[in-house]
């Protein structure tokens, strides 16, 4: 397994926010943290990120336990719900960050800026700004910034909750497809039904800081677990919506 979460236990004053939480995720598998506000998807999503420190239990990332390092010794690509992009940069500068603190060559970061341009189909827009974008040109910039430095691991926190509808429909497959065409080990966090099963290759269902179910989206839907699950994911909806 690529990512491995073992028995961590994460409280805030008092408060569990990770009960036990155990669960892999393996290479190349685009996973998502779904569950109702209030969760724990998102302690999960900090912790592996390094933002939150888990009080006991092992994060193991490619064969290496990670609790000890920071965030920025992890080779984690973070994308996050409001896409925070530096808002006096261009389009090529913000992917480009990420680059300049490796240090590498400006040469290096040319060739991979303009890589990553074309991957998400905007290579006449890197002189533009940020408010200059669409929300959804916008989002596509914040991916090809997380994955410019070539991460071990993408994170993505609701990376779909600031566009509209439409937009996010249209996202929801470019994002499949993209992560499918990078390879690269993602877990993005919703709490959206339908875009968990439309996107994730594998689920995982959390509740009051504990996992519910693991499983893919077809074992999620039709076979439920606990009564969480079942009334949760409401299968008989979404097996309507699937005949239709």
């Amino acid at each position: 397994m690529y990512l491995e979460m073992k028995n961590i236990y994460k409280t805030f004053d008092g408060f569990h926010a990770s009960n036990d939480v155990n669960f892999s995720v393996e290479k190349g598998d685009l996973a998502a943290l779904l569950g109702p506000s209030g969760s724990g998807k998102t302690t999960i999503l900090r912790m592996i990120a390094g933002l939150d420190t888990p009080d006991s239990g092992d994060i193991i990332i490619n064969n290496v336990r990670v609790n000890s390092l920071p965030g920025s010794k992890r080779g984690i690509g973070f994308v996050f719900q409001n896409y925070a992009l530096f808002r006096y940069m261009t389009v090529a500068d913000n992917i480009a960050f990420g680059l300049e603190v490796q240090k590498k060559s400006k040469a290096e970061i040319k060739n991979r800026v303009d890589e990553l341009l074309e991957l998400i189909s905007m290579k006449d827009l890197g002189k533009r700004y940020p408010h200059q974008l669409s929300g959804g040109q916008r989002q596509r910039v914040a991916f090809a910034r997380a994955l410019a430095p070539n991460p071990l691991l993408l994170l993505l926190d609701e990376p779909f909750a600031a566009i509209d509808a439409k937009v996010r429909r249209e996202l929801r497959t470019w994002l499949k497809d993209m992560i499918e065409q990078v390879g690269i080990t993602s877990i993005f966090v919703t709490h959206d039904q339908e875009e968990a099963m439309e996107v994730a290759d594998t689920i995982i269902v959390t509740n009051q800081g504990c996992v519910e179910q693991i499983g893919t989206p077809e074992e999620i839907c039709f076979h439920p677990q606990t009564d969480f699950v079942a009334e949760f994911i409401d299968a008989s909806r979404y097996k309507m919506m699937t005949l239709q």
